[in-house]
């Protein structure tokens, strides 16, 4: 359980760095033993980065939805973030935040996103519903769209477009907006998926503008009624979610050589859960949009090739 300082002292912390990306590589496999396989296939040198940033908001994300969420309040956020400004001050609070500081050192990470996805998670100790599809794309970008950020500096880009002595002063294009637009559309399948889950806490993130489209009310979702307007529904939100998915793809040949698997092969699970949830006919309230295992490894030839050629 993640616990967090009264205040922000000063410490020294007792761990090596070696021994902080341990840590790290520890809390991915509690936490996701699926995402944990999926860095495996990320270039060894980069790996251990991806696990010191998804280690930052894995802990990020417990605040607010894990055990101890019932005592978050503002003020633990802001501790939160005290924490991390001292973290891109190189000055680690807790062993975790070890490998953070050393990724830091070694990337061009900005503090910026890290800073809104806090924001995300203050958004969920107040907002329960979304009005538009406008604000539930803010709060996308805060916990998910801004993961796509931390680790497209980690994961690099191609420069070998640029060799050309007409090119030496081009610079490589950076699929920023691509790489907010994969977490984005992870987010939105996430959310598809766990409509169930969120009701029985009390939370939407249906947009409101959405459920009055298809004349389906809060109290049909609490009662998990999937009928025809449901279905409508659900059929306009995957829509939405696959153009996201489509926007993203454009974005992965501009990586590194060395990262383009591993992101081919996130997009192609996480969008599979929209086939899932299809072929379930829409019940997320009673049957989990779950992707076997098995699916996930007979994937990976086809991530490969996509890799390779697009």
């Amino acid at each position: 359980m993640l616990q967090l300082p009264d205040s922000i002292p000063r410490m020294k912390i007792p761990v090596s760095v070696d021994e902080s990306y341990k840590l790290c590589r520890q809390l991915i496999v509690k936490y996701s033993t699926t995402f944990y396989i999926g860095t495996l296939l990320v270039d060894k040198p980069k790996r251990k980065h991806i696990w010191a940033i998804y280690a930052w908001c894995r802990r990020t994300d417990e605040l607010v939805d894990g055990p101890a969420s019932a005592i978050t309040t503002p003020e633990t956020l802001d501790l939160w973030e005290q924490q991390l400004e001292s973290i891109f001050a190189g000055q680690p609070l807790d062993s975790i935040d070890v490998a953070l500081v050393d990724t830091i050192q070694r990337f061009p990470i900005d503090i910026q996103p890290f800073r809104d996805m806090i924001a995300g998670q203050r958004m969920d100790l107040y907002r329960s519903r979304y009005e538009t599809f406008e604000e539930l794309h803010l709060y996308c970008y805060r916990v998910a769209g801004t993961v796509g950020l931390m680790s497209t500096a980690v994961m690099g880009v191609d420069t070998s477009t640029n060799t050309a002595p007409w090119n030496c002063h081009q610079q490589p294009y950076i699929p920023t907006e691509e790489a907010i637009t994969l977490g984005i559309a992870h987010q939105l399948a996430n959310i598809l998926r766990d409509v169930g889950e969120d009701a029985r806490r009390g939370r939407i993130y249906i947009p409101q503008e959405d459920l009055a489209r298809f004349n389906y009310t809060e109290q049909d979702l609490f009662k998990g009624v999937v009928d025809d307007r449901w279905r409508s529904l659900m059929r306009f939100q995957i829509a939405r979610a696959r153009q996201f998915y489509a926007k993203a793809e454009k974005g992965i040949s501009y990586l590194s050589a060395d990262a383009r698997l591993p992101v081919w092969a996130s997009l192609m699970h996480y969008s599979r859960i929209l086939n899932i949830i299809e072929r379930n006919d829409y019940n997320v309230f009673t049957r989990r949009a779950y992707v076997p295992q098995w699916q996930k490894l007979r994937a990976l030839p086809a991530a490969w090739l996509r890799a390779q050629v697009l």
